[in-house]
């Protein structure tokens, strides 16, 4: 697979983060002690530390990780599953979206994680591997993540459809869970997290038994920065903190979107949470 771009740049971060504390430019301009053609000029994606540093303390970000961020000098490295792992990237409009394929080596049991635009990559490992598709798990529902869910759910019709039941997906048969539900794999583990914020029922899913623990996030969190929220910033920032960032360091995670990361990369480098 190719490299896959992080999800957002610098600007897309102190942008999100305005948002979501509402604060406008003017103020944001007057506490940082800029001027606001040069917060205009940063916003727009103009690299110029002293405004990004002083900006960045009255976001609540990490002056060092959005700095880094601005020139480029962090891409995640994630470790390798050698075996019952796959990540697809496809397009769907105008962006790329993740989905997630995890298996049992023993008893050949399946799961998919979102859908992504396009699930023919999906479908054929699951041939390949010839394994049987249980459960598919939805993130959150925004339409990105479900594109290909009717085309997944005709090529594997007994395969069930989940979501949060506080963010249940309007498709026949699909089923809800509450938090801290359980699933199993054979020997595989998946819990659900409710870390809501950028949709009401966002799920983290916490999974163990494989190579690495791993995290199928959604857009929770992406490498270097996490999904919007206007309305919700401040419970996405708590159940992020609370339910992810208090999981074991080496644990992989699996975002919606921008490549794969870990939890103790994302603690020095993801400038919402590198304090």
């Amino acid at each position: 697979m190719a490299r896959i771009p992080l999800e957002d740049n610098f600007n897309d971060v102190i942008n999100k983060a305005q948002r979501g504390l509402k604060i406008s430019d003017e103020h944001l301009a007057e506490r940082a002690g800029v001027s606001l053609p040069e917060l205009a000029s940063v916003k727009a994606g103009h690299v110029a530390d002293v405004v990004i540093r002083r900006v960045a303390r009255h976001l609540k970000l990490s002056a060092d990780a959005l700095e880094a961020l601005a020139h480029k000098r962090f891409y995640p490295v994630a470790p390798v599953f050698p075996r019952c792992f796959e990540m697809f990237n496809t397009p769907c409009g105008d962006m790329t979206v993740n989905s997630y394929l995890i298996w049992d080596s023993g008893t050949r049991l399946a799961a998919a994680f979102d859908t992504g635009g396009d699930c023919t990559a999906v479908l054929d490992t699951i041939a390949a591997e010839r394994l049987t598709l249980r459960s598919i798990f939805l993130t959150h529902t925004h339409d990105d993540h479900i594109a290909a869910l009717p085309a997944l759910t005709a090529a594997a019709p007994k395969a069930e459809v989940w979501s949060s039941e506080l963010e249940p997906v309007d498709y026949p048969g699909a089923k809800t869970f509450k938090e801290n539900a359980y699933f199993h794999l054979g020997e595989i583990s998946i819990k659900t997290l409710i870390t809501s914020g950028h949709s009401p029922g966002q799920t983290t899913y916490y999974v163990t038994g494989m190579s690495w623990p791993l995290a199928i996030v959604g857009d929770s969190i992406f490498a270097s920065s996490m999904g919007g929220s206007a309305t919700h910033y401040a419970d996405q920032l708590r159940n992020n903190c609370d339910k992810i960032f208090t999981l074991p360091r080496d644990t992989v995670i699996a975002p919606g979107h921008g490549p794969l990361t870990t939890l103790a990369l994302e603690k020095k480098h993801n400038p919402f949470f590198a304090h």
